[in-house]
């Protein structure tokens, strides 16, 4: 199968190094000339064929809506759009229906994977109608990790990245509460050796996880989170977890507090935001603040 794929940063050139391993063509734009196959969005159309599959990994909000609307001026009816950022799932409904007038099939795609997912695959949770999610079951079966698991077509157009955006609300709460364990454990003289607790936990116990195995590696890297500032950004998708909870009036109490808690990171230098922040770095590249600047 043949797709254009515009953004190659962390993950979207990862991306598009593991779809060409599974034998389809991709060809890739990115504002970094170095980076990129082609030298705009107008030369990526017109090297694909019709119909044509373009997939966007580019930041939500602005980025994503100006790709967008140049796309819909430069495919024509039957092409589609895959938005495979993080973007809100009310703009996926406002992006279906504007390229829907013009009959292109829009796609939403929640991709988890960070920058592990060319070895270990990514997660990916869809939206979109039944018949431009099948067409594109090839890119997914690529892209998606060995085995029955880690691809869903969650719903109709939105369901994918709701869907993202819960287990990202998910994901700030687990951190949360492996960051809360670990000052607690250094914060004891009785305990001496915090990062082999944190490594016997990997085998045998109820909260292994591959947050825990990350949690291990960053502590190797830095036994005592010393180099790293206690600050933590959070994507925006936490917050829009939390805001849907309101909507709908279901409560998440450890999601809103693993939210709050990266406010307060803003204030103080947080022990428990050094452990998120390693966290952050070690699935998703995430830049993290020295200690040297608090």
């Amino acid at each position: 199968m043949q797709l254009g794929l515009i953004g190659l940063g962390k993950m979207g050139g990862n991306m598009r190094e593991r779809i060409r391993r599974a034998d389809h063509t991709v060809i890739g734009y990115d504002r970094d000339p170095a980076l990129s196959d082609v030298k705009d969005l107008a030369e990526l159309v017109e090297k694909l064929y019709a119909p044509r599959t373009v997939w966007v990994m580019v930041p939500a909000g602005h980025a994503t809506q100006s790709v967008i609307d140049e796309l819909g001026e430069l495919l024509d009816d039957g092409d589609t759009v895959v938005d495979g950022g993080n973007s809100r799932w009310t703009d996926d409904e406002k992006h279906a229906a504007e390229l829907g007038i013009k009959g292109i099939g829009f796609v939403d795609a929640g991709v988890s994977g960070g920058v592990w997912g060319l070895q270990n695959g990514y997660a990916l949770m869809v939206g979109g109608d039944k018949q431009h999610v099948e067409r594109l079951q090839p890119i997914f079966d690529a892209l998606k990790p060995e085995g029955p698991y880690g691809y869903v077509h969650a719903g109709k157009v939105g369901a994918g990245h709701f869907s993202k955006m819960v287990h990202n609300g998910i994901e700030y709460a687990m951190m949360q509460a492996y960051a809360e364990g670990w000052e607690l454990l250094e914060k004891v003289s009785s305990v001496n050796n915090v990062r082999e607790v944190f490594r016997s936990w990997q085998e045998g116990t109820v909260i292994r996880s591959w947050l825990l195995d990350l949690a291990v590696n960053a502590l190797d890297d830095d036994d005592h989170l010393d180099k790293l500032r206690g600050y933590a950004e959070d994507s925006g998708e936490g917050r829009w977890t939390v805001e849907a909870a309101i909507d709908n009036a279901v409560p998440l109490p450890a999601i809103t507090a693993s939210l709050f808690a990266r406010f307060a990171s803003r204030q103080d230098d947080s022990p428990q935001m050094k452990m998120v922040a390693a966290l952050r770095n070690q699935f998703g590249g995430h830049a993290v603040e020295s200690a040297q600047k608090g």
